[in-house]
């Protein structure tokens, strides 16, 4: 069992992603670090070609048959539902001590080591944040916070912890296999719950995992802020691009980047190393360039004028 290892769920139309994410894995990981891609039996074939020494492709069938679920639950797809799940089911399948887990949407910055997940051999660190960045954004309220807030309020009264300060991540966490073993059997199994059923009741795994962490203190909690810079919407990305910050700025403070998908999808894969122009334009429309163009050649004419 390797004590760290990355684990990354994906499925088959996110192959590309996949594939941008494990190159940029392969030219960075400096330490021979294992990555676990688990996707569906059906798409396992597509993924063949981006396995190796060090990325393992596993059919979430083979491993972790018994806890996926067929069904829709609580408005939640069945595939939706058993990306949740399986993350927080892969220790089960004791290849690794700790994981973290990583989207297919992200991208790898810089060479990294164990020494990014954990504090020493045998202990992880744990991602926790306030998230008052996002908490002030009013489209980012308005639209996600606050149905967010209550789920994930909801996980703390299950688990009895009693706190005002909600601290949490979206993602892209360190998985301990003692807390997940912890939620399991001093949880989950006190309620006859499955990990299904925990997704029902709150659809945030990574919310389950630090708010059972915080409550049973079953290992100690060395803390970090994110690993991975995450534009949540347009309004991050654009204001990221007009403030002209590159690759190289964000791998300063992070180890890889993602541009979320779940709004980006339709303009193609966005990329970050890109310039300010070539990023600008999946965000406009044929018309608006048109306008752009003729606004900087007035300004400019403006400008040549006045001088």
């Amino acid at each position: 069992m390797d004590q760290i290892a990355l684990l990354l769920k994906s499925y088959g139309p996110d192959i590309a992603y996949a594939r941008r994410l494990i190159d940029s894995f392969n030219r960075h990981n400096v330490e021979n670090l294992l990555l676990h891609c688990v996707v569906p039996a059906a798409d396992a074939a597509l993924f063949a070609g981006l396995a190796s020494s060090t990325v393992h492709v596993h059919c979430e069938e083979d491993v972790l048959g018994q806890h996926l679920v067929h069904e829709p639950i609580a408005g939640l797809s069945p595939g939706y539902a058993n990306q949740e799940i399986i993350k927080l089911a892969f220790w089960e399948t004791g290849l690794s001590s700790n994981y973290f887990c990583i989207d297919s949407d992200a991208f790898i910055l810089r060479p990294f080591g164990a020494g990014e997940f954990m504090r020493d051999a045998t202990s992880p660190y744990t991602v926790l944040v306030e998230d008052n960045d996002l908490r002030i954004e009013p489209g980012y309220f308005n639209a996600h916070w606050q149905g967010r807030e209550a789920a994930i309020r909801t996980i703390m009264q299950e688990v009895g912890l009693d706190d005002p300060i909600m601290r949490t991540c979206h993602g892209h966490q360190v998985f301990s296999s003692r807390v997940l073993q912890s939620f399991r059997d001093d949880f989950l199994t006190s309620r006859s719950w499955t990990y299904a059923d925990a997704i029902s009741r709150s659809p945030y795994e990574f919310s389950w995992y630090a708010m059972w962490l915080q409550k049973s203190a079953c290992i100690p909690i060395y803390q970090r802020e994110p690993l991975v810079k995450v534009f949540h919407n347009e309004d991050q990305h654009l204001s990221a691009i007009l403030s002209g910050i590159t690759e190289r700025d964000i791998a300063r403070g992070y180890f890889a980047v993602v541009v979320n998908s779940n709004y980006s999808r339709g303009m193609g894969m966005l990329a970050t190393s890109d310039g300010k122009p070539q990023s600008l334009a999946p965000y406009l429309s044929y018309q608006e360039l048109g306008r752009l163009v003729a606004a900087k050649l007035r300004n400019s004419w403006s400008h040549r004028m006045t001088r």
